[in-house]
């Protein structure tokens, strides 16, 4: 039987690589497509997580750059070429959006995790519906959550100052989720939100202090295990939902 493919975005640091290393490390049943805009970058990261040793399944790499329409048709195509199919696409690549101006940021974060997060689903979605199991996975966060941002107590942001930025685009990326679920009802996906949790990242900046936010951010490998549930299925009750590592959170 062949393997599971699965594509992760943005996978050459943070989320990405934490999820590629986890997923390619759990079967000898998944072959992981490592994929984001600087493939050195990528090829990189493919290598340190083979070096590291505990490979079980599958690595290659793909240059994937989701604000570039001819870099998805590219690999829509190299995809359905090599592959036929694709079995799971975790949709990771997004940005922070931390300029302290407004409009450049709002317009930075809403382009690339909103906009193009879209437009490779959209393109992905005729590969994925010829797996037998498929699942779209969008990794969105909590604090796009209108419920619990709408809860929190005045004058308490949840992130950082220039936070408006991403965590609008977070809330418009629960509602992609949803309508792709409601739109394929009558399909085999399962559509997921996941919420990954306040983990060491390169969102809040490239300087120690940013990545690990103030030494308090936690280990993205927790969040590979999260989505390795739910590739595995063991997820797949919240299905349509935004889950974390131990729930789902509300709307």
């Amino acid at each position: 039987m062949s393997p599971k493919v699965i594509l992760i975005t943005g996978a050459n640091s943070g989320v990405g690589f934490a999820t590629s290393k986890v997923v390619a490390g759990a079967s000898p049943d998944f072959h992981v497509i490592m994929s984001g805009r600087n493939l050195e970058k990528v090829e990189a990261a493919k290598t340190e997580i083979e070096a590291a040793g505990g490979v079980k399944g599958q690595l290659s790499t793909l240059h994937l750059d989701i604000t570039d329409d001819a870099s998805i048709e590219s690999a829509v195509t190299y995809i359905g070429e090599h592959f036929g199919q694709l079995d799971a696409l975790v949709n990771n690549a997004a940005v922070g959006g931390i300029t302290p101006n407004h409009r450049e940021r709002l317009r930075y974060c809403m382009e690339t995790n909103v906009v193009s997060t879209r437009t490779l689903s959209l393109a992905m979605q005729p590969l994925l519906l010829k797996s037998d199991n498929p699942y779209s996975i969008y990794v969105s966060s909590g604090v796009g959550s209108l419920k619990m941002a709408a809860d929190a107590p005045a004058g308490a942001t949840g992130y950082l100052v220039v936070g408006d930025a991403y965590r609008s685009s977070k809330a418009a990326v629960n509602m992609i989720m949803i309508l792709e679920h409601k739109d394929t009802y009558d399909t085999q996906l399962k559509v997921f939100a996941v919420c990954p949790g306040f983990v060491v990242s390169n969102l809040r900046g490239t300087s120690e202090e940013a990545r690990t936010g103030g030494g308090k951010a936690g280990d993205p490998m927790v969040s590979g295990q999260t989505i390795l549930s739910i590739v595995e299925g063991k997820r797949d009750a919240d299905v349509g939902k935004l889950v974390h590592k131990d729930g789902v959170y509300p709307w």
